[in-house]
């Protein structure tokens, strides 16, 4: 027994890992060796790993990173299907490691990887329990942002205040590190939606940490394309949502709401045209709004609401369908328990907004299991 022991210590190496380097990615084929370089010069003499979580890339990222991973054990790959985000893919990635700290650094070279070394001891040496990289004190700078990008970052930096326990200059920051056991502590209430996991960390955890911060300049993309587009706006806009309002009320259902308001705006639009321009009877008239508003639904909540699964090709016209069938049925539900409430209390506003309610609140859960249902 105790050969086998010995045996199995020098299968592997003798030190401990200390680090693990958490490299969400998605297109990235060109950045992940000039990224392992850098990596391998920082941090000599931290016993690390790097664990790379691909959001399925098509363009060869993942087969260069199992060809890598097969020759160098430090190297891990976690290759996601079905399911996209970097917030999520950067959790996913530090619980899959054991090592005491976690840091997080994209994979498109613009963070400063010879930073990490400090971020690591901050914690592993100084006691703090978490450490970012900054553009926004001593030694930090933006590099070539314009002065519009740089308002749009400081403006989410001030909307992102209220909801952070911990004070951060740069809560906005993809580079930083973690004790390993302050991240499980947060980990049951992050939000995991898209792109800013640090302050979704310490919007999460149950108390104040200890912070360092280090200064960094903010590099240039050298390969790749970038990821952020309008989408990146709306999903900091619903983190937001989901830690002020998240604990009452599904921020899905909040979205779902606002998109039918715009809905009844798109009715009465097609009502008034197809009965104004096109001369139509009423009841034709009616039924091509009705059918124009919940296209017009289906449309952006399948962009927006659930874009996590959204449909694409035959399952969109499919999920359209099915998404025609539950409104049928919320309408009759609108109409049955506004009825109901019409009889005992007499008032047709109270009567109309509770059959309201629970028609869209049918039409929210019936279509996340049906339309939307996770596959």
């Amino acid at each position: 027994m105790l050969q086998q022991t010995v045996d199995r210590r020098s299968a592997v190496h003798e030190a401990p890992l200390e680090l693990c380097v958490v490299v969400p990615t998605l297109n990235e084929v060109g950045n992940v060796e000039p990224l392992l370089e850098k990596l391998g010069a920082a941090l000599a003499g931290i016993e690390w790993e790097a664990i790379f979580v691909d959001d399925g890339s098509t363009d060869g990222t993942p087969e260069l990173l199992t060809t890598i991973s097969q020759a160098d054990r430090r190297v891990r790959m976690i290759r996601r299907v079905g399911r996209r985000g970097l917030s999520s893919a950067v959790v996913e990635g530090a619980l899959a490691s054991t090592t005491p700290v976690i840091a997080v650094i994209d994979a498109d070279l613009q963070h400063d990887e010879s930073i990490l070394p400090d971020l690591f001891r901050a914690i592993a040496r100084d006691g703090k329990e978490l450490a970012i990289g900054t553009r926004y004190r001593a030694g930090g700078s933006t590099g070539e942002w314009d002065a519009g990008r740089l308002k749009i970052s400081r403006l989410a930096t001030s909307l992102a205040s209220p909801i952070m326990k911990t004070r951060l200059s740069d809560p906005m920051s993809g580079l930083f590190a973690v004790r390993r056991d302050v991240l499980l502590e947060a980990a049951p209430n992050l939000s995991n939606v898209g792109y800013k996991i640090l302050l979704d960390l310490v919007a999460s955890s149950p108390r104040p940490l200890a912070v360092a911060e280090i200064g960094y300049t903010f590099g240039t993309r050298q390969s790749g394309t970038s990821k952020l587009d309008g989408m990146v706006a709306l999903e900091y806009i619903e983190l937001l949502l989901d830690k002020t309002i998240g604990r009452f009320v599904p921020v899905k259902l909040v979205q779902f709401g606002a998109i039918g308001v715009l809905g009844v705006a798109v009715h009465l639009t097609l009502l008034d045209g197809a009965l104004s321009l096109l001369g139509l009877a009423f009841s034709y008239a009616q039924a091509m709004a009705v059918v124009g508003a919940m296209t017009f639904n289906f449309a952006l909540n399948n962009r927006f609401t659930y874009r996590d699964r959204q449909l694409k090709g035959a399952a969109w016209f499919r999920g359209l369908i099915s998404f025609y069938l539950v409104c049928s049925l919320g309408a009759f539900a609108n109409v049955g328990i506004g009825s109901l409430v019409y009889e005992q209390f007499h008032g047709w506003a109270l009567a109309g907004i509770s059959g309201a309610i629970v028609g869209s609140v049918w039409n929210y859960v019936a279509s996340g299991w049906i339309t939307w249902a996770r596959r």
